[in-house]
């Protein structure tokens, strides 16, 4: 946690998506403090007229190299969401060569009896996980 759903244009290799998924969990990581091994990512491939992405009036021109990541998480700091959006675009600028404008981000919050990872519980609320 938290869950990470990034919606991509077709023309990426599979070595490239893996290069972004692990960009992507390493900014999770060092913004929310989360376990290496909390990692939970898909990827949905689209075609280019399938996506429409403009720049709410900021002048940002996007190409097809466009990533969009929504995010669902327990509550986070807006400290702490600032911090993830930053590491996220050096990250995948470094990493991937993708421009910050071709980034979008949203997040969404919800809480601890949201979640189940499995055998049928809720473990932040069984106190299984912290």
């Amino acid at each position: 946690m938290p869950l990470l759903n990034f919606t991509v244009i077709r023309g990426r290799t599979s070595e490239q998506v893996r290069q972004l998924l692990d960009s992507a969990h390493r900014a999770v990581v060092d913004a929310f403090g989360v376990p290496e091994r909390d990692r939970y990512q898909i990827v949905d491939v689209r075609e280019p007229d399938d996506v429409v992405a403009l720049d709410t009036g900021l002048g940002f021109e996007r190409s097809d190299r466009l990533v969009i990541i929504e995010v669902v998480s327990r509550r986070r700091t807006a400290e702490q969401k600032q911090r993830f959006y930053e590491l996220l675009a050096e990250n995948l600028h470094r990493d991937c060569g993708l421009d910050a404008t071709d980034l979008i981000v949203a997040i969404t919050e919800n809480g601890d009896a949201d979640w189940s990872f499995g055998a049928g519980r809720a473990q932040f609320v069984t106190g299984e996980l912290t």
